[in-house]
């Protein structure tokens, strides 16, 4: 090599080293099945989150955010910045042994940040596919992993049932299995993690840590203790009598202490006053005793109801609590009114990295990154919550408007008050929906209910609903006809108003007809034998080569 070729690979190399350490550090935190109701800058007054409230009421609080409504397809999209229906991600989640993930030809997040300097770790939930090495974080972009592959699990064991027959320990450490986290609870120890790694970090380069904590998401179901968390945070909530919501409680307060704790490591490591920290959920709360969880969606104050809960595509499955916090934003402390969806982050988290997202070739999300910073004008017009072949289901948000069909979950889809004394988990329970009063749920719509103590927690989040038709519950039957939504008048959906817009729901059919055309075959897989723990030293591992 001549010494003028010499010359210029040094100076490229030297310009690439100096832009790197520019850019932002980039701190993604999932928490798992989070409630609309369970934080308390939507207005809780059952549940304290004070880091969460400090950082969303200081950077930017999203209030008509949207995921998936559960959780491998967010997972998907917010790696990829594709629809679950393009990825083959939209029809549930990837259980135990099924051989399939999100297809190796995505490049994904990392991936991408890695090509601008980034450094990048993952400490948490995968839940995108293991059956093969190569579809595990480190072979995806992550220089090192500290967590689990599936989808849920005991918070001190480690241990995942995906069903009795296929039960296995699922901890790792990079391509280990690591169990010398056992008896540990996973929030604290995934927090010490996060933490090293900031506190190892070299500041001239840029930090993309991505962390996806198991918390809230229910344990081993069902004979495991799907509601984990250390007394210390229990004995915080005696007003709670529920004994099941003060333990989620205890959990929702163990993840809010952990994310004041990693954004403290970021001030005192200098890094805090370059970072872009996103938290969102991946999708609404599993409400009422839906899979052994306390969570809920129905936000106390303003009269508020969200209707339905997790794995629905209702507003309670599918509207997202999240907020994006940055010294970097032009404009912060206020509510993003804009549309938002999950698979947007990509391009959005790309370009605050000064990358050009033009490059990310098919994306389905739209770099969102100069409207956050300046809360400027609402980019997206719409978007496609999902398209289920399996239901067959789907549902679209196009303007002011929402269109549900198919068997999108009228069981799952009714208005839960959060569980407060012991016997609510009878009163409100699924098991008890035969005998499930709509004239409860009314009662606790009405005025003089919205007076009171419950209805008096300050909220910025000011979602209100109006009082309870009697018919809410019967006015729509998505199985037999598409249902259609205000969403800005009617953000519970109350009113179905399908009738009245024949020409809106043509429209609008046409369009997921549209989508239809473009979606690829579902990836789903039933569990293959040869992946049961049982046949690998009782672990979760890969064992495709």
């Amino acid at each position: 090599m001549t010494e003028p070729v010499i010359h210029v690979v040094l100076i490229t190399l030297l310009m690439f080293l100096v832009e790197a350490a520019s850019r932002p550090n980039i701190v993604v935190i999932v928490a798992d099945d989070l409630g609309w109701n369970d934080v308390s800058f939507h207005g809780s007054d059952q549940i304290s989150t004070p880091h969460l409230d400090e950082l969303a009421y200081k950077g930017v609080l999203l209030k008509n955010y949207y995921v998936s409504p559960i959780c491998t397809p967010t997972r998907g999209a917010l790696m990829s910045g594709r629809h679950p229906i393009h990825t083959g991600l939209q029809s549930g989640v990837i259980v135990g042994s099924q051989p399939y993930g999100l297809p190796l030809n995505f490049t994904i997040m990392p991936q991408w940040l890695k090509q601008l300097g980034y450094r990048t770790h993952m400490v948490g939930k995968w839940h995108l596919g293991f059956f093969r090495k190569e579809y595990t974080p480190l072979f995806r972009g992550f220089e090192s992993h500290y967590g689990y592959y599936l989808g849920c699990g005991d918070y001190y064991d480690h241990s995942s049932e995906a069903t009795p027959e296929y039960f296995g320990y699922d901890f790792w450490r990079n391509n280990t299995v690591d169990y010398t986290s056992i008896g540990q609870y996973s929030t604290e120890i995934f927090t010490k993690e996060a933490v090293n790694i900031i506190n190892n970090h070299n500041p001239s380069q840029p930090l993309f840590l991505y962390l996806p904590y198991q918390a809230v998401h229910s344990g081993n179901l069902p004979d495991g203790n799907p509601l984990q968390a250390p007394q210390k945070y229990i004995k915080r909530f005696p007003h709670i009598k529920n004994t099941k919501r003060r333990t989620y409680a205890g959990m929702v307060s163990a993840l809010d202490d952990a994310v004041g704790t990693v954004v403290d490591a970021l001030k005192t490591q200098g890094l805090y006053d370059n970072s872009v920290i996103l938290f969102t959920t991946d999708n609404g709360g599993p409400a009422n005793g839906f899979d052994g969880n306390a969570a809920n969606n129905f936000p106390l104050s303003f009269e508020v109801c969200v209707w339905g809960v997790k794995a629905t595509l209702w507003e309670g499955g599918v509207r997202g609590t999240g907020f994006l916090h940055s010294p970097i934003l032009q404009k912060q402390g206020y509510i993003a009114e804009q549309m938002i969806h999950v698979c947007d982050w990509l391009p959005t988290l790309y370009r605050a990295a000064g990358g050009n997202p033009k490059q990310i070739k098919d994306l389905d999300g739209y770099d969102l990154w100069d409207m956050l910073s300046n809360n400027g004008k609402s980019i997206r017009t719409g978007m496609l919550h999902n398209i289920d072949p399996y239901g067959p289901k789907g549902a679209l948000r196009q303007g002011d408007y929402k269109l549900l069909y198919g068997k999108v979950s009228k069981t799952w889809g009714g208005w839960y008050p959060p569980w407060q004394v012991d016997t609510d988990s009878e009163t409100y329970h699924y098991d008890k929906m035969d005998s499930y009063n709509i004239d409860e749920v009314i009662k606790y719509f009405s005025v003089s209910n919205r007076n009171s103590k419950e209805f008096s927690m300050f909220s910025p989040l000011k979602i209100d609903c109006g009082p309870l038709p009697a018919n809410a519950s019967t006015n729509c039957d998505p199985e037999m006809a598409p249902c259609l939504y205000h969403i800005p008048s009617d953000p519970c959906e109350f009113h179905n108003i399908a009738d009245q817009h024949p020409d809106i729901v043509q429209n609008m059919m046409n369009i997921l007809s549209h989508y239809n055309s473009t979606m690829v075959p579902p990836l789903n897989k039933p569990q293959d034998p040869a992946g049961n723990p049982r046949n690998n030293n009782g672990a979760w591992v890969p064992w495709m080569k």
